[in-house]
């Protein structure tokens, strides 16, 4: 990967959409060969895919949450019920298994607060293996970035 391929990503990390010929302008090469620059970037799976950034306050989900769970155990079969679980709650859009005191942190998006409680008290709470639950709400997004290119 060179200073060219870079630039690529640099562009479509801010806009995916740009055409090839626009695109090949903007980091100073052809279209064909920016283009099997884009073709061999994704065979290496350094461009892992497409996708649109959505408000999700605007689709009614404004109020998000950073919730740490401990679980009971740190075995396999704990993790794999646990992750399991989680795939199937719409409200998780981000979550990670973590070193430290915690064993997952994940991003949970909901409308309002009394969505968070019913998500929180209803779902999470009864979730097999829970130990302990910590949320941290948010004030404001510093920095948004979709990877890191340098």
């Amino acid at each position: 990967m060179d200073e060219l391929d870079r630039k690529i990503l640099r562009v479509l990390s801010v806009d995916a959409r740009v055409s090839h010929q626009d695109l090949a302008e903007r980091v100073g090469l052809s279209p064909t060969p920016c283009a099997r620059r884009i073709r061999k970037l994704e065979a290496d799976q350094i461009i892992t895919g497409y996708g649109a950034r959505i408000d999700a306050g605007k689709l009614g989900f404004g109020f998000s949450v950073f919730v740490s769970v401990k679980l009971d155990q740190q075995v396999e079969n704990r993790l794999v019920e646990f992750e399991k679980t989680i795939r199937d709650c719409p409200e998780i859009v981000d979550c990670w298994l973590m070193t430290g005191s915690f064993d997952y942190l994940m991003l949970v998006l909901v409308s309002d607060l009394a969505e968070y409680e019913q998500f929180l008290t209803r779902r999470l709470t009864r979730m097999p293996g829970v130990a302990s639950i910590e949320s941290s709400v948010p004030i404001r997004r510093v920095k948004e970035q979709a990877a890191r290119l340098r």
